[in-house]
């Protein structure tokens, strides 16, 4: 597990569960490296900000990360996070890598309103 401040995912039915319930949900996976910490500080941060997105973040070594690791969306990613943001069950942004707060916010605006 990660750790993070954020809520964790420890499955892919976990994932699953969340995405069907959540109209907008963010989840970055990863591991605790440089590239993928600014990312949880910058969800950790905006977390209280986008009351309609829910935040996660999932362990990208675990096996079940592979409900997110083999998105056909993700399918090109060489850095670490892997960072998908899911509206009505649908993937519909993926980013890899190290995001700015500036980036991320202009995602979750784009994507999720707010």
């Amino acid at each position: 597990m990660l750790q993070t401040n954020l809520n964790h995912i420890e499955s892919a039915s976990q994932l699953n569960q969340i995405i069907s319930e959540n109209e907008n949900v963010m989840v970055c996976c990863g591991r605790m490296g440089p590239m993928c910490l600014p990312v949880y500080d910058v969800m950790e941060n905006l977390e209280d900000k986008y009351e309609n997105v829910k935040f996660f973040d999932m362990a990208f070594d675990s096996p079940e990360a592979g409900v997110i690791r083999n998105l056909p969306e993700c399918s090109t990613f060489a850095g670490l996070p892997f960072t998908v943001y899911y509206k009505n069950g649908k993937v519909v942004k993926a980013t890899s890598s190290i995001q700015t707060k500036d980036e991320v916010k202009t995602i979750l605006n784009e994507k999720f309103g707010n």
